[in-house]
């Protein structure tokens, strides 16, 4: 399971022009659910992601949480992060989790989100063609990959 946590002090997601997905002060992530991931995958993501410590505390530190700053999320599906660009020039995503597999995930791990103590989770339309809009406050983004601290390695 991968996902891109960018710390913004606004992000909003249209679909067809209309806005369906806003957030402010908090993350805008970009989610992959990726063949064989499993709920441990989505358990640890949405933990870590709900703990991180990117937040900068009184004295300029990374040291507080999305939760600590009372911060909001914008989640956007993102299978294209499932990429393989090993061969030649055009991505391959056959590791990307099926639609109906990682639509089921996406909600999940947004769901899990909301269970971890975020107060307000919003997301994109899975499966559209969306324009998404950020303020990247730093910049701080940070890659998320399960497969790195999962002991289910998959």
């Amino acid at each position: 399971m991968k996902a891109v946590i960018q710390r913004v002090t606004e992000a909003s997601v249209s679909v067809d022009g209309k806005t369906v997905g806003r957030c402010q002060k908090g993350y805008m992530i970009l989610f992959c659910a990726m063949q064989g991931d499993g709920e441990d995958d989505l358990q640890t993501l949405a933990r870590k992601v709900a703990m991180l410590r990117i937040f900068e505390d009184e004295n300029g530190k990374m040291n507080r949480s999305v939760l600590d700053v009372g911060g909001e999320i914008l989640c956007i599906s993102q299978f294209t992060l499932g990429a393989d660009t090993k061969k030649g020039n055009r991505p391959s995503f056959i590791q990307a989790m099926e639609p109906v597999g990682a639509e089921n995930y996406y909600d999940r791990f947004c769901d899990l989100l909301k269970e971890n103590g975020v107060s307000r989770v919003e997301k994109g339309i899975f499966g559209a063609d969306m324009q998404v809009s950020l303020v990247n406050d730093g910049p701080v983004t940070i890659l998320l990959d399960t497969k790195v601290w999962c002991k289910n390695e998959n």
